[in-house]
């Protein structure tokens, strides 16, 4: 076999393949033993039909399709390595010559990952927001611990802001009672607006045994996004009442013996928080500025597959989940179809070029993913998707997401040794020293930020399964 290699952009190649006829012998016997166990002739045992009768009697150009299908994804593999390439998605192959007894000569264009020079980053400063706790932040969490330890009694009188009202729902449209219109005995605190818009105000005032009716834009079942007539009665009014905040709060809700002791803790808790979201604004804005470092050609179709990946996954899993169709997303998001289509485009070329950018560093930095590394990631993606580890781990490798797993690490791994190499600031003019994080623990969060950037659950899993 014989093969050359065009370039017809950064980003995509013809092969053209000659193959010696004799190369096909192994294909073509294959062939006469597929069609023998397909068909019957009389005369002769299925299975042991000479091949000259196959040709006879089904023609000599069925036994070359059968050979040549199964042939070519052979030579094509072999020309793909022999050249070295680093292809993505399936070919487009076109078979220039067949000639029974001479030559196959086929082509084959392909998208390749594009040689990306990647220059000295070690000078790239970014700003990021200092971490600052204030008494207000500390006094708002102990605020919200408090809220949780709250208790209620019911109260006979009319229904004021902060009470829970035990409720009865009805909704219509177009004078219809919806089947799924109908809720009882629904706990409600008034102001939490967690339910109906308008629901506030309709049942402020009313005592037990009161009812309102009111026009509400329905957030989820049958009519989702339509309006509703909603009638809601009030059964039962309950106070809030809060603990007082002392030492005895304090033994109650948590493990400390006095409140100046639990709010130390508070403080602590939030500077970690905050120190964890400023190390991720700084891996993300490092991310931004090495990218612009970095001349990345896109190939179109790869984009093509990109997009219309990241549209399917949001119309028919997250807005699915939610009861709206992509129309009344758009709505609500105050965009046209035309802002969607742009957003959407700019994120999956920043998706391709962070990937593309991210593996080549891994392959010149020579980084390499461990067992723990992959296994304490793991544990981390099956906790963020509410699956136990071994219910993750079998999903993963039976959906063949392993490669997924470990380029997710690697990225991350990549990104990391950006950030330790840059510059960052706070807005207080700070320097600030991300070698003092847990390396692990910046790896995971590296890791998160790029798989973001790419929308790895989505992509870069079909981009696994076409590679090579």
């Amino acid at each position: 076999m014989k093969s050359a290699v065009e370039n017809l952009n950064p980003t995509r190649v013809r092969l053209t393949v000659e193959v010696p006829f004799e190369e096909l012998k192994d294909s073509l016997d294959a062939a006469y033993k597929k069609i023998n166990q397909q068909v019957t002739v009389k005369g002769f045992r299925k299975g042991k039909i000479p091949a000259r009768v196959i040709d006879q009697r089904f023609g000599r150009g069925a036994v070359l399709e059968e050979a040549v299908n199964d042939a070519l994804p052979k030579f094509y593999t072999e020309a793909v390595n022999e050249a070295d390439l680093d292809v993505l998605g399936q070919p487009e192959v076109d078979i220039t010559e067949l000639k029974d007894g001479d030559t196959l000569n086929f082509t084959a264009e392909v998208d390749i990952r594009p040689a990306l020079e990647i220059p000295d980053f070690s000078g790239i400063e970014v700003e990021v927001d200092a971490v600052e706790v204030t008494d207000e932040d500390v006094d708002k969490s102990v605020e919200q611990l408090r809220e949780r330890f709250a208790s209620t009694s019911p109260v006979e009188r009319a229904a004021e802001d902060g009470d829970v009202v035990t409720i009865d729902l009805e909704a219509k449209v177009d004078g219809e009672v919806l089947e799924d219109g109908i809720a009882s005995g629904v706990s409600y605190t008034i102001g939490s607006g967690e339910l109906l818009e308008g629901i506030d105000d309709a049942v402020k005032g009313l005592e037990a045994g009161g009812e309102a009716t009111f026009t509400s834009e329905l957030k989820g079942g049958s009519a989702a996004g339509k309006e509703a007539e909603v009638t809601v009665k009030v059964t039962q009014v309950a106070a809030r009442e809060l603990p007082e905040l002392d030492d005895e709060f304090a033994q109650l809700a948590s493990e400390f013996d006095t409140l100046d002791e639990l709010k130390a803790d508070s403080r602590k808790r939030l500077e970690n928080m905050k120190q964890y979201d400023q190390a991720t604004q700084a891996q993300e804005r490092v991310l931004e500025k090495l990218l612009e470092l970095v001349e990345v050609p896109v190939p179109e179709k790869l984009l093509e597959d990109e997009i219309n990946t990241r549209k399917h996954n949001l119309e028919h899993h997250q807005l699915g989940q939610m009861g709206l169709d992509l129309e009344k997303y758009l709505e609500i998001q105050g965009k046209t179809a035309e802002e969607f289509d742009t957003e959407t485009k700019d994120a999956a070329v920043k998706g391709i070029k962070t990937q593309f950018v991210l593996d080549a560093l891994v392959k010149r930095e020579k980084l390499n993913v461990n067992q723990e590394e992959l296994t304490e990631h793991l544990m981390r993606r099956a906790a963020s998707s509410g699956m136990s580890p071994d219910q993750f781990a079998q999903a993963v490798v039976e959906g063949g997401q392993v490669p997924l797993l470990v380029g997710e690490v690697a990225r991350g791994k990549a990104l990391a040794v950006v950030v330790e190499a840059a510059t960052v600031k706070d807005t207080n003019g700070e320097v600030i020293d991300l070698d003092d994080e847990d390396e692990a623990a910046e790896v995971e969060a590296a890791a998160d930020v790029a798989a973001e950037a790419t929308e790895a659950d989505a992509t870069e899993a079909d981009t696994e399964k076409t590679e090579g």
